[in-house]
């Protein structure tokens, strides 16, 4: 609101009272409680249309007055965080390399920390994450048994003795997975660059990899000899028999990018592609299987790679087929005095970070996946 609609509305709201007074009492006058009224109304359409004035002249400096004001919270808060890893939260990289750190020190260049693009992808969102308490422990299923159904029992006959439930456990033990770095003091305190963010991003994606890492592991171990596909009609197998009708509906196939090249090159008898944007979520790949679409997940090569026989493919429901069981995720610990591997932060003048957690990854239920490949 501008000093213009400030007046106007001082202006209607004292010719309001005044019209009140010409009401109120014994002797009223209605002709000049109108007249005020009339003018108020007058008033209220000059308010209306300053009121106009000033919003479209405030939508066209708006932008860029925001935009300034984005600049400089921009600029604020990565000295803000550079102030906070210079009094506190310090770290390893050294000002003397340009590879661990020296880039993000000022000099006659822009020192805002650029990213090369990168492939990230996670399966920890596709197994079952179980947070647990304790250093160890099970969990208790009913094993698998083969269900023939009731004996005809004849007149004066003998029932047959069917077996009893039985079950088993899934155990667990917590394994313990970290690393450190290090920050020198110079390169926290000659760089404005948002270095925390930088070292906490890092550590996410140790974080990922490892779970990536320990998960493939897991199946592998349980999964010792990799099925031969040899073509897309083998992985129709595993979905419709191998895994049947159990897991069939549920289930995704997990590959690299050698195993996308290879899906993305399959055709229908039409010359269609088999491999599709999902109609749901289009984000998503769908590879046509017969009557039924699966959804397609890509790790990169890094994550997973070949195997010695062939590109890797993992068919199956992951949720039911492998457990993460999670103790704890990624806590950090900083030091400027401890000292590793010959590296005395007290002495040398830096700073030491631990990044570590504590999880376990176990296969649930290995009828619930296949591992298999296919040889290119």
């Amino acid at each position: 609101m501008n000093k213009r609609m400030r007046e106007l509305l001082a202006k209607i709201e004292a010719k309001q009272k005044e019209a009140r007074s010409y009401m109120d009492g014994e002797n009223k006058d209605v002709t000049k409680a109108t007249a005020l009224l009339d003018e108020c109304d007058s008033l209220k359409a000059e308010f209306e249309a300053e009121k106009r004035l000033f919003e479209a002249e405030k939508a066209e400096v708006e932008p860029e007055a925001e935009k300034k004001v984005e600049e400089k919270k921009q600029t604020d808060s990565v000295k803000a965080f550079a102030d906070a890893a210079r009094n506190g939260f310090q770290k390893d990289m050294s000002e003397g390399s340009g590879l661990d750190g020296g880039y993000t020190v000022p000099e006659d260049i822009v020192t805002k920390i650029e990213h090369y693009r990168d492939a990230k992808a996670s399966l920890r969102q596709h197994v079952r994450v179980i947070p647990v308490q304790t250093m160890s422990g099970a969990r208790t299923f009913k094993a698998r048994e083969t269900v023939t159904g009731f004996s005809k029992v004849l007149e004066n006959g003998k029932f047959a003795k069917k077996a009893t439930p039985k079950f088993e456990r899934l155990a667990y033990n917590i394994n313990k997975f970290g690393g450190y770095f290090v920050l020198s003091d110079e390169v926290i305190e000659d760089s404005d660059a948002n270095l925390v963010d930088e070292v906490v991003a890092l550590i996410g994606d140790e974080s990922r990899v490892t779970d990536n890492v320990e998960i493939i592991s897991a199946i592998k171990a349980a999964k010792p000899a990799p099925v031969n596909f040899e073509d897309l009609d083998g992985i129709k197998e595993a979905l419709n028999v191998t895994l049947g009708q159990a897991f069939r509906a549920t289930s995704k196939i997990y590959t690299n990018d050698n195993g996308l090249q290879f899906l993305d090159t399959l055709i229908d008898g039409n010359n269609r592609p088999l491999l599709a944007p999902s109609p749901v979520e289009p984000m998503k790949m769908v590879l046509g299987c017969g009557p039924t679409t699966v959804e397609i997940v890509v790790l990169p090569n890094s994550d997973f790679p070949n195997l010695e026989q062939g590109i890797p493919f993992i068919v199956g429901d992951l949720n039911e087929g492998v457990a993460l069981f999670d103790r704890r995720r990624v806590t950090l610990s900083q030091s400027k005095t401890a000292s590793v591997e010959g590296y005395n932060a007290f002495e040398q003048g830096g700073l030491l970070i631990r990044a570590d957690e504590r999880a376990d990854y176990v296969v649930r239920d290995a009828a619930a996946f296949v591992l298999g490949y296919i040889a290119i």
